[in-house]
């Protein structure tokens, strides 16, 4: 049967760590995940170059799946969940940030364990952008950014060699 278990999971070393050192959006496109191949479920190459936008994260950054399943439907897919702070307000970050709301873009979750996703491979995410004044002087001015997916999969990992690769990833880091 094609959903038996193949494989068991012994307890990992403690080598690794949370948190979240970048995010890059890509523009939705409908036939982006055929730009790639996959093997093992791991992107592993592209067949044409990808233009991604990277946002450096430091702090209280996360991106969470939560897998649903309906017995009496038979359906089971993930959802996920992503929240991003963005430090000081700008014109610029703000003109960008509505092309974000209005658009579906694809996200890829750069980790501190140098692993790198996709979420929203197939249907891109749903981004919702909230201006933070604060009250007191130590509180955030910037953004905070709430982006969800619901896709057939978990986020494909890809593979990090690729990510390096400018002919693969063509990556924009803004000022």
């Amino acid at each position: 049967m094609a959903c038996d278990l193949q494989l068991g999971r012994l307890e990992p070393c403690k080598d690794s760590v949370g948190g979240l050192k970048a995010i890059y959006f890509i523009n939705y496109s409908a036939g982006l995940f055929a730009n790639f191949t996959i093997t093992l479920e791991e992107i592993t190459a592209l067949t044409a170059p990808v233009t991604c936008f990277k946002y450096e994260l430091k702090g209280a950054n996360i991106f969470d799946e939560t897998n649903e399943n309906s017995r009496e439907n038979g359906t089971s897919f993930w959802s996920g969940t992503g929240t991003f702070v963005f430090k000081k307000q700008s014109l610029a970050s703000q003109k960008e940030l509505k092309l974000l709301a209005a658009g579906r873009p694809h996200i890829i979750v750069e980790d501190y364990n140098g692993k790198f996703r996709l979420a929203g491979m197939k249907n891109g995410a749903e981004c919702a952008v909230n201006t933070a004044s604060g009250t007191a002087m130590g509180d955030l001015s910037g953004y905070n950014i709430t982006a969800t997916t619901q896709e057939t999969d978990m986020a494909t990992y890809i593979d990090a060699t690729l990510m390096s690769n400018v002919a693969a990833f063509v990556v924009t880091v803004g000022t």
